[in-house]
């Protein structure tokens, strides 16, 4: 999985305060710098820890050994693993901007269970459409395309600022959740069912974006139910 932006258009921070510290998600940021630091200096370097610890989908689908860890923690394990700077900035820097505001509104827990799943979801929807490849996946950005879709579905009207290219020139901007999520999603999906590279021979997984993505937009009222006092939920 590679970094989310997607070319033109690059969100640095939105104009929607949380209401709270955003614990988990400021946690979930350190532990993957620290993966990454540990990474630059793991004996192999970057792609032999790629391969121990990311998620290959022969080894997931089929629940074959084929690393130092097993198949299912690989799946967990992958999600704090990147292949280089801009890889984990990009992811980073997504997760920073969108991610307390889905924390603030889910809590801190629940929002740790609603990334691990939006990643699980993420991973297993590339696996599934190359289940004999032994090349591993990596990277946060399907955990946090689950976010996205939780975000445009519950602050679509957010303001988001955006460094936008227009060839040589460089403008920022204010737009709405709604079109720079909108767009990120468009480029997902067009990728991903129309996209000519097979996942195979590596880049981008397309279908991660898009199954945490969707995983993230239609499950995200289901982790907002409260308990009153009675006992009853609502």
């Amino acid at each position: 999985m590679k970094v989310l932006w997607c070319g033109a258009l690059i969100p640095y921070k939105d104009d929607n305060p949380a209401a709270t510290t955003p614990y988990v998600t400021f946690s979930i940021i350190g532990i993957n710098c620290l993966v990454f630091i540990y990474e630059l200096v793991y004996p192999g370097g970057l792609q032999k820890f790629a391969f121990n610890y990311g998620a290959i989908p022969y080894s997931i689908v089929f629940l074959r050994t084929v690393q130092p860890i097993s198949p299912i923690v690989s799946v967990f394990t992958s999600m704090f693993v990147h292949g280089g700077f801009l890889h984990i900035a990009g992811n980073m820097l997504y997760l920073w901007i969108f991610g307390d505001n889905i924390e603030d509104k889910i809590g801190h827990f629940r929002f740790i269970i609603f990334y691990l799943l939006c990643g699980v979801v993420a991973v297993y929807s590339f696996a599934f459409t190359d289940p004999a490849s032994t090349m591993p996946m990596i990277g946060a950005s399907g955990a946090i395309a689950g976010v996205l879709g939780a975000y445009i579905l519950l602050f679509p009207r957010a303001q988001v600022y955006t460094i936008i290219f227009l060839g040589i020139f460089v403008q920022i901007i204010r737009l709405p959740a709604l079109i720079v999520i909108g767009f990120w999603a468009f480029i997902q999906f067009l990728n991903g069912f129309f996209g000519t590279v097979a996942p195979t021979r590596g880049g981008i997984a397309w279908f991660a974006h898009v199954g945490g993505f969707l995983f993230g937009l239609l499950t995200i009222k289901l982790f907002m139910f409260r308990v009153k006092r009675g006992g009853s939920w609502r």
